[in-house]
């Protein structure tokens, strides 16, 4: 048995009762524990030969080739290995971690991001969470939002902070930048799922998963408006998806802004120059699952976002 967490050759030779078939329809019955396409890009990036040559998917195989493969590490096999990646560690005791997460972290591994991951620096910086499912990450923030996020140390505590969000009563709140002159605080509670055509994106949908945001002014700017945001709820892009909706979309979402919003010319260029979402996770209450009792933290906004609000403060003086 070959170990696929390593990269390995494989030599043999093509079974008779495979002749006929394609070569990457062979190598899936070969193969089975990889996927076609994977087993495709092989191919195609000569990583397979049959009798020392090179050859297409499409080629047919007879039975009695030699084939050769050099099997590749699964990425899905690497995404739970320790990395060692710093960790900004707001609080910690025997049952919570809570974690300020920079810009450009992603929380959890998947396609494309198997590696370099929050769940990778937690378990370097506990290994013990390697036996709480998802190293005791209950909820996650977008790659490039900042701020707190709540981890759990223990399943007693994980199953504790899943209730509570379940119970919406974990309190998350947001600062965050956006475009337009909000006059008035209030909420949007509008169903979120999945974009009907582009699929990367979420939206506002009629059957989509219930949805409700607090949104309160803060600061009006020419242009755009600082507000803090109150999450009930805790759908993907929640608060890019509802500000997006009311034609208030983000500062620099590159996924949810259409158009170029109304604002002073050299305004406008110090907005769009922003590389990310202007939104930050500041502060985090919730019920502590050993003592019960409530605790709350809060984070200011990271220099890159401290540094765009005092420019754009600039432009209302």
């Amino acid at each position: 048995m070959l170990d696929f967490t390593d990269s390995a050759h494989s030599e043999q030779i093509i079974p008779m009762d495979l002749a006929g078939l394609r070569l990457d329809q062979a190598l899936v019955r070969l193969f089975p524990e990889h996927s076609r396409s994977r087993l495709q890009g092989w191919i195609s990036e000569g990583l397979v030969t049959l009798n020392e040559l090179t050859v297409t998917p499409k080629h047919k195989v007879w039975g009695g080739e030699l084939l050769r493969v050099q099997v590749q590490p699964d990425p899905g096999l690497q995404a739970y290995l320790p990395e060692d990646i710093p960790l900004d560690v707001v609080y910690a005791d025997d049952s919570l971690l809570v974690i300020n997460k920079p810009v450009g972290l992603v929380v959890h591994p998947g396609n494309g991001n198997w590696q370099g991951t929050l769940l990778n620096a937690l378990l370097h910086y506990d290994p013990a969470l390697a036996e709480i499912p998802r190293a005791g990450i209950v909820h996650r923030l977008d790659k490039d939002t900042s701020g707190l996020m709540v981890v759990a140390r223990t399943l007693t505590a994980q199953t504790s902070l899943v209730r509570q969000l379940q119970a919406r009563s974990v309190k998350r709140e947001y600062l965050a930048l956006a475009y337009g002159e909000l006059r008035s605080s209030g909420t949007v509670d509008a169903p979120i799922g999945r974009h009907p055509t582009q699929r990367i994106k979420m939206a506002v949908v009629a059957d989509g998963k219930p949805a409700v945001t607090h949104y309160q002014v803060l600061a009006n700017y020419p242009g755009c408006t600082l507000l803090r945001c109150r999450l009930e709820t805790g759908r993907t892009h929640q608060i890019r998806v509802h500000m997006a909706h009311l034609h208030h979309p983000l500062v620099g979402d590159a996924t949810y802004l259409h158009g170029v919003p109304k604002c002073p010319p050299a305004l406008r260029h110090l907005l769009q120059a922003f590389p990310r979402q202007a939104l930050h996770a500041t502060r985090l209450a919730l019920l502590h699952p050993q003592h019960n009792v409530l605790q709350a933290w809060e984070v200011p906004p990271p220099p890159d976002m401290r540094e765009l609000l005092t420019q754009v403060a600039d432009f209302s003086e």
